[in-house]
């Protein structure tokens, strides 16, 4: 079924024909299979984030908050061998136990 565009008033036939997407027909060569778009592995990738963030802990705001302010005043130091034992820590769970030295 065809839509007259002719018929519609002032502007707006020649806005929406700009305005719509340009959709391959069935008869024409790109709709035949001249290319493929795999979404199944990216659509993967969005559940395990989605449910990584459903399985995560909520955000203290009163605790980040009072980060930002310590950080502001100059009063937050950083531990520098904690940080590097929790990085260790982590890279050896991520490995299964494989990076025990």
């Amino acid at each position: 079924m065809k839509i007259e565009t002719t018929k519609l008033p002032g502007n707006m036939a020649s806005n929406e024909a700009r305005q719509r997407p340009t959709v391959a027909r069935q008869d024409s060569p790109a709709a035949s299979g001249g290319s493929k778009v795999d979404l199944s592995s990216f659509a993967a990738t969005l559940d395990l984030a989605e449910a990584a963030m459903k399985d995560a802990p909520e955000v203290n705001r009163a605790r980040v908050d009072e980060i930002k302010q310590a950080i502001r005043d100059g009063r937050f130091t950083v531990d520098a061998e904690k940080v590097a034992d929790s990085l260790i820590s982590s890279v050896r769970t991520m490995l299964g136990g494989a990076a025990r030295s």
